[in-house]
């Protein structure tokens, strides 16, 4: 018997869902808001006001003006709701910019605000320093809030979601081959992993306040924690040319590219669960190998001005690229793109599942490369039955079938794409790397894109495709794309 489109998906408890969270949305307005008031900046803090007071009544009509007969949310609610709140929170919290006149086209304002919840960082402004403070901190805080998540958040505040669909909704938005969860409850687990992320946030913006001053320090400690790279200056994070801040941005974005759950154990003073952790070892080593390359590379090139500039710039732009942060030191394209090349590699795969950081995940590729390494002995010994160890554990089949599936659907994904911007003009190296800093939530451009360039450059076209492209990177493909599958719609 032919299937038939499903009656089961509860679309008012989605849409009622989308209402809480969009007044949680509102509620994180208020903070912008404030800054601009205490800045004197009129125009700027109307505009937030205005910008609540809409995305409350239309959040708390949605709210209280639907009354679901079904309470329920399953894993089929959990992932629409999961794909769909990211653009819905793009869409409300990109008023400012449009109200305020900073970014008079929609393709311009949906692609900055998507850009910061994705934690991506590509910008489409070009002098950040003629910005409003409410604007740049509201950028700021949007890629705090994508960094560890808008459900998880959601979750976190809103118990109820624990027995409504809160599991599908939980490994539907965290990051990861696996899902480990710190209590058994959700809920407990989602506050657990903000207090991390809120504790680390802090700290880092205390140590940031002495160079850089309170709202620098902030919106850095923000960008930083999240692994989203969007600065409140037009030359970054070079701007206070500092060593010191150089070297402590450096180790909380290498923190935030290890797995939550990791830091959760440390501060319980569980070391051995980081020390024994293998996909730990593989990123470290990954990193530190990549920064020795280039600091070998720089030497060779006679870049920077002594060897502890090279080996800090190496190390900050390699973290930043690893961990999908997008800060950057050096303007590496003007002395070749053997660098360009190797930083574009490690984007590609990324830290560790469970952290903030974008990129296919480095837990991915060690399976991978454990998986080929059975395929090779098993060309010789064809009877042997192999298994995929990871920390000392068996991975299940299915798992390893699955990474493999991401992994080629990712690849596939940022080859169309980057075919794509080469139809509307781009070049192609330019367009190849675009796509994987894109879809690695990386926000790096190079050649059109570059600093001397920028993402406002590219036609309306692109910037759709690209924050498109953004969105499936930060939900790892399956939790948006399953949505244009035809068996999705059907009933089971």
């Amino acid at each position: 018997m032919a299937k038939v489109l499903t009656q089961k998906i509860n679309y008012p408890i989605l849409l009622r869902m989308q209402g809480w969270l969009l007044m949680i949305e509102a509620l994180f307005m208020v903070a912008p808001t404030v800054v601009s008031f205490l800045y004197g900046e009129t125009d700027t803090w109307i505009a937030f006001l205005a910008t609540t007071a809409i995305t409350l009544t239309v959040g708390a009509g949605m709210t209280f003006g639907i009354k679901p007969h079904n309470s329920v949310m399953r894993k089929r609610e959990g992932l629409i709701l999961t794909a769909t709140i990211w653009v819905v929170f793009s869409l409300f919290g990109m008023l400012p910019f449009f109200i305020t006149g900073t970014l008079h086209n929609v393709a311009d304002a949906f692609f900055e605000t998507m850009a910061g919840f994705t934690t991506t960082g590509s910008s489409v402004i070009p002098d950040l320093e003629a910005v409003p403070r409410g604007l740049l901190f509201w950028r700021a805080m949007m890629q705090w809030i994508g960094g560890m998540g808008i459900i998880l958040f959601t979750l976190a505040v809103l118990p109820m979601l624990n027995y409504k669909g809160g599991i599908a909704l939980f490994n539907a938005e965290v990051t990861g081959i696996t899902h480990e969860r710190l209590r058994p409850r959700v809920s407990q687990t989602a506050k657990d992993l903000w207090l991390i992320y809120i504790t680390l946030t802090i700290v880092l913006a205390l140590l940031l306040v002495r160079p850089m001053g309170w709202f620098d320090a902030v919106c850095h400690a923000m960008t930083t924690m999240s692994t989203g790279g969007l600065s409140t200056k037009n030359a970054g994070i070079t701007y206070w040319d500092s060593t010191y801040v150089y070297v402590v941005v450096m180790v909380f974005m290498f923190l935030g590219g290890v797995n939550f759950s990791l830091l959760f154990n440390l501060m319980r003073g569980r070391f051995k669960k980081l020390l024994h952790n293998d996909t730990f070892k593989w990123y470290f080593l990954t990193a530190a190998v990549v920064t020795l390359i280039i600091v070998a590379r720089m030497t060779y090139m006679g870049m920077c001005r002594d060897t502890e500039q090279r080996v800090v710039f190496a190390a900050f732009d390699t973290i930043a690229c690893i961990t999908s942060t997008g800060f950057s030191t050096v303007d590496y394209e003007t002395k070749g793109e053997f660098i360009a090349m190797l930083l574009m590699v490690v984007m590609f795969f990324g830290g560790m599942a469970g952290s903030t950081s974008g990129g296919a995940k480095i837990d991915r590729f060690i399976v991978m490369l454990k998986n080929t390494k059975n395929e090779f002995y098993r060309v010789l010994h064809s009877n042997t039955v192999t298994s995929v160890r990871v920390d000392g554990r068996a991975i299940p089949h299915v798992v390893v079938a699955k990474v493999i599936a991401f992994l080629s659907i990712y690849l596939l994904v940022l080859l169309v794409v980057a075919v794509m911007l080469t139809l509307m003009g781009m070049p192609s190296f330019d367009a190849l790397y675009t796509s994987i800093s894109t879809i690695s939530n990386l926000g790096l451009g190079y050649g059109v894109t570059m600093p001397s360039g920028s993402f406002g450059l590219l036609p309306d076209a692109a910037k759709w495709l690209l924050s498109f492209e953004m969105l499936v990177g930060r939900l790892e493909v399956f939790t948006v794309l399953v949505l244009f599958t035809h068996s999705f719609w059907l009933k089971d």
